[in-house]
């Protein structure tokens, strides 16, 4: 009976830990591309539409820090990631439109100058650190990531009972 407790608890650890492993820190570099304009063709690069509705987000984190004409690094760098880091599993993702179109909506609510993210905001290799930004709870309209997770670990438990019950 003890060894059937320590299989169920491994296989309980290792769905909670595939579900954390699969976030990222940092915002790439490369989500500021799409900022800044694409000279490239993009017929056969079509991307997945992107799970975040960033119409209705609340720009005002930005908006209300990062304010012109001179537009402060510091400042708009640091709301920029407040803003985009809760994000940052889903712009970081250049399969999807995800990152575009934030920049698309950022620009059309601050009106801000087309790079200033791109040229303000460097920190190093990796792109932007989220280490120390808070994460909203949940950011997903249509919550696909956290149903992936959930499923992911509701199979795991499912096939450890399973295991479990038949032995």
């Amino acid at each position: 009976m003890a060894v059937d407790r320590g299989l169920l608890l491994l296989v309980v650890s290792a769905a909670v830990l595939v579900g954390l492993a699969s976030a990222s820190p940092f915002i790439s570099d490369s989500v500021f591309l799409g900022s800044v304009g694409s000279t490239g063709r993009s017929l056969l690069q079509a991307k997945k539409n992107c799970p975040v509705n960033f119409e209705f987000q609340n720009y005002t984190i930005i908006t209300s820090k990062c304010k012109g004409p001179r537009f402060p690094a510091k400042q708009c760098c640091d709301a920029f990631k407040e803003f985009a880091c809760p994000f940052n599993e889903y712009i970081n993702d250049e399969s999807n439109d995800c990152a575009s179109t934030m920049f698309s909506y950022i620009n059309l609510y601050g009106k801000y100058p087309p790079g200033l993210f791109a040229n303000e905001c460097r920190e190093g290799k990796l792109g932007l650190s989220c280490d120390g930004v808070s994460q909203k709870d949940s950011v997903v309209s249509s919550a696909g990531q956290q149903a992936q997770s959930s499923l992911l670990a509701f199979i795991m438990l499912t096939f450890g009972l399973a295991a479990l019950w038949f032995h």
